[in-house]
């Protein structure tokens, strides 16, 4: 496939009249685009994908075109250069990719029904009308929708709607705008409306499967987040309303389009009375990443794909500033580390990784760029070191400033950086490159050398890697004043250790608070001295610890088996936080042994010593007025008990699920399901397989249904299993969106890999036909790279996705996720009788 070519550069548009006339019944439309703007030569190239053109005008009279589907083209030969308005006229269907226009389907009363939804980013407005599908081509759009409308129905979009007539809904011309933030949708919509301080409109809208009270939590998260925005940003919010829609079928998590936000319905409804804290910090962060982009990515946008972090890292960095602000008593910068720091730095060295700022080179790659733990984690932990280095005085007046000067139009990272630099009077770009155009990131080794303590930086990888020399401008936050605030050099000498360690009276340590982006590899002395004295650290420097030394582990700097023994410090936490990271260790530890050998038995006893205590401090039902580090902390210790099968533990979800089987769906969100996966994985029946498949297919509760999905993947029968997997390709059963967790689901099942592995191989052609055009499409093969760890898996893994290496847009993940494989089973293979050995020395102490 040829490389971009920018359409932007023959024709550059400054307003649409985009006019649609929906048939849901016939799945089609018929369309009559009108696009001014300035053509830059005699022929011009007008973006269509799918579309039947019938008839192309420039300035009212008929002109010669040709479309080039391999281009997504429409190649138009104009009389002249210049101003010119062209109309095209044109028809199309109505897709079920959950791209372009296509409708979402639900279920009222057993009624199937059906609302007509967009999605347009990355480059899909190009199925809805012709247009040039670039973020630089911003324009301005009037809308006017005409569809097969009865009684009861509601129709939104970017901006408010002026009038009807004739059956035509006109909507007021937008502001400057990329046409991947176009949007509109109408159906039987229920809404909830407000208004902030400054006037802005603000709605939730979601189909009237839900109860109303599922929408009350949104619209006030949504209406504080604009208020608390327009303080930060000192930049009012640009338009009237801000509508924030939940579609039944959705692609993403959540898509920014300028004043109609849409939704996954898991990420912004859910019912107040019964939903887990850390399921509501979901959804709030969710809301208030969207919102960011309102003004970070839709006032002003990446001039090109390649800079996608621009908008994606500083959202997903400000729904954390937003929420806190908000919410100060959920610490959500605690979620942070537990979520973004982690999957960043666990992605972030595998040879190979992308970096935050990507060149494409080809357009099937676009999409791959939308890499969660890199464009948007790694980036946000770019930015939060920013923040660190300039402060929030400094930040909020770069960010007027960057507004200011690119607002209605785009920008390039080096205007953000100029920005924050004018503001800072820091070379913030300096500083900053080297994060955001290298892949990767270094550990930090500090030591005792010859009594002096020395510090150096090398790039850590997880696994084989090949050392480039690379090297980071690391802020270093140090708790020993003598340590520079950045460390630009390869290594350097602080000074004599003991003078340093008598002077400062505590253990060295260094990036303190766990904001900049990389790990710290200490040596005995100085790990000692900060292990002696584990108790004195507040959780974030616990969290720190495991975290790093898990790391060091699977990059076999230092070995696995001699983190066992130290997790028992950490075990009776009352914090949230040290709890998440002592999990994700010891959840590591299930792939050395092999199910039901003597290995696994003593690894479910070890988990039972670690979890016994806080089981039965915290017990199994929520308390009224409980911290939010207890809610928090809970689901790990039972997940403890149960996977070490204890008795009282399974005998306890077993009461409670027998108590409540006529109501499931109100059991305690913060434990049901652990009362649910407990019963199908040892009381199951093919009777309750299918009732809690019905109410799967019955609920509008998203987190009630994850919770049934995560219960029967879970199932050790054949049969049932097999039943299940019959149902992956059952739209009415598993919404393609939901798919992937099924799937992980049977997969991560010993008993259910094979037939998971065996339908995803045979089955590929169809997923690829279903999700192909999703940007989530190639985390299918992340997922399975992240539960494969046998020299058997890694080969039949290798047989199946290298011959897909040269498909675009697979091409980069094939490659790491094979590296994830063999790095995993070079491990095992390596350490598992050290690791088994110091488990069973544990259970003796």
């Amino acid at each position: 496939m040829a490389e971009i070519t920018r359409f932007y550069e023959t024709f550059q548009p400054t307003h649409y009249d985009v006019y649609l006339d929906i048939n849901r019944e016939a799945k089609q439309f018929t369309g009559k685009t009108s696009i001014t703007g300035d053509a830059k030569s005699k022929q011009v190239s007008i973006h269509q994908k799918g579309l039947t053109v019938d008839a192309v005008q420039a300035d009212g009279k008929e002109v010669s075109f040709t479309t080039d589907d391999n281009a997504d083209a429409i190649r138009i030969d104009l009389p002249k250069s210049g101003e010119t308005t062209l109309t095209i006229t044109y028809k199309a269907q109505l897709t079920d990719s959950m791209m372009g226009i296509y409708p979402s389907y639900y279920e009222v009363d057993g009624e199937k029904k059906q609302i007509i939804g967009t999605q347009f980013e990355t480059n899909f407005a190009r199925q809805a009308f012709p247009c040039v599908d670039e973020p630089e081509a911003k324009a301005t759009f009037s809308l006017a929708i005409k569809y097969d409308e009865h009684e009861g129905e509601t129709t939104i979009s970017n901006m408010p709607e002026t009038r009807v007539e004739n059956g035509v809904h006109y909507f007021d011309t937008t502001v400057r705008m990329s046409t991947y933030l176009v949007a509109f949708a109408f159906g039987e919509l229920q809404s909830k409306q407000t208004t902030t301080k400054s006037g802005v409109k603000v709605g939730v809208f979601g189909t009237k499967a839900h109860k109303a009270n599922e929408l009350d939590f949104a619209l006030d998260i949504a209406k504080r987040s604009i208020e608390f925005y327009e303080d930060f940003y000192q930049t009012p919010y640009p338009l009237p309303h801000s509508w924030q829609l939940a579609l039944p079928d959705f692609s993403a998590g959540a898509m920014e389009n300028w004043g109609l936000v849409t939704y996954r319905e898991a990420y912004l409804l859910l019912d107040p009375d019964n939903t887990a804290l850390d399921m509501k910090q979901l959804v709030a962060t969710v809301i208030a990443h969207e919102l960011a982009h309102q003004w970070f990515g839709d006032l002003v946008t990446m001039k090109w794909w390649d800079d996608l972090w621009l908008n994606e890292s500083f959202a997903n960095m400000m729904e954390y500033v937003a929420i806190d602000a908000i919410e100060p008593d959920w610490h959500i910068w605690e979620m942070f580390q537990t979520s973004e720091a982690s999957s960043a730095l666990q992605r972030d060295a595998i040879d190979g990784v992308q970096s935050v700022h990507v060149q494409v080179n080809n357009p099937a790659e676009i999409d791959a760029l939308f890499d969660g733990a890199i464009v948007y984690a790694k980036g946000a932990r770019m930015l939060v070191m920013v923040r660190a280095l300039l402060g929030d005085d400094a930040l909020r007046a770069g960010l007027k400033k960057y507004f200011a000067s690119h607002k209605y139009g785009n920008a390039t990272g080096a205007d953000l950086w100029a920005a924050l630099g004018t503001a800072s009077d820091l070379d913030v770009g300096a500083i900053m490159n080297s994060w955001l155009e290298q892949p990767g990131y270094p550990v930090v080794s500090a030591a005792v050398v010859d009594g002096k303590l020395t510090l150096s930086q090398k790039q850590f990888f997880s696994g084989e890697g090949k050392d480039v020399d690379r090297h980071w401008q690391i802020p270093l936050n140090s708790n020993y004043e003598v340590a520079p605030t950045i460390m630009a050099e390869k290594s350097l000498t602080l000074g004599e250790y003991a003078e340093l360690r008598n002077e400062n009276g505590k253990p060295f340590r260094l990036n303190v608070g766990n904001n900049s982006h990389f790990i710290v590899k200490y040596d005995e002395t100085l790990l000692n001295d900060i292990l002696n004295h584990v108790n004195d650290l507040d959780a974030i420097s616990q969290l720190q610890i495991l975290q790093d030394l898990r790391l060091l582990a699977e990059g076999r700097q230092i070995s696995y088996a001699a983190v066992v023994p130290l997790l028992k410090q950490f075990a009776d936490s009352h914090s949230n936080v040290v709890n998440a990271a002592l999990y994700t260790v010891t959840n590591n530890l299930k792939k050395f042994v092999t199910p039901d050998s003597k290995e696994e038995k003593d690894l479910q006893s070890f988990y039972d010593q670690l979890s016994e205590k806080q089981v039965t401090r915290l017990g199994w039902t929520p308390k009224i007025g409980e911290s939010n580090d207890d809610q928090l902390t809970r689901p790990y210790v039972l997940s403890a008990a149960l996977y070490a099968k204890n008795e009282d533990a399974q005998k306890a979800a077993h009461e409670l699920f027998v108590a409540n089987q006529d109501r499931l769906e109100t059991l305690s969100a913060d434990t049901r399901v652990f009362i649910l996966r407990n019963e199908v994985k040892n009381y199951g029946s093919a009777e309750l397989f299918d009732k809690l498949l019905a109410a799967h297919r019955q609920s509008s509760d998203a987190s009630y249904k994850a919770d049934i999905c995560a219960a029967l993947t879970s199932t050790p029968d054949a049969k049932l299993i097999a039943k299940l997997i019959e149902k992956f390709e059952d739209a009415d059963t598993i919404k393609p969106q939901d798919l992937r967790a099924w799937f992980r689901g049977v997969l991560a099942n010993d008993k259910g890999q094979q037939a998971a592995w065996d339908w995803i191989r045979n089955d590929w052609q169809w997923l690829e036909d279903t999700v192909g055009g999703d940007m989530e499409f190639t985390t299918y093969i992340t997922v399975t790279a992240g539960i494969f760890h046998t020299p058997q898996r890694l080969a039949e893994f290798k047989a199946f996705f290298e011959p897909k290496l040269n498909t675009p847009g697979l091409t980069r993940e094939i490659k790491m996720d094979t590296k994830v494989i063999e790095s995993r089973v070079d491990l095992i293979e390596a350490e598992k009788d050290a690791v088994h050995e110091a488990v069973a020395n544990s259970l003796n102490k």
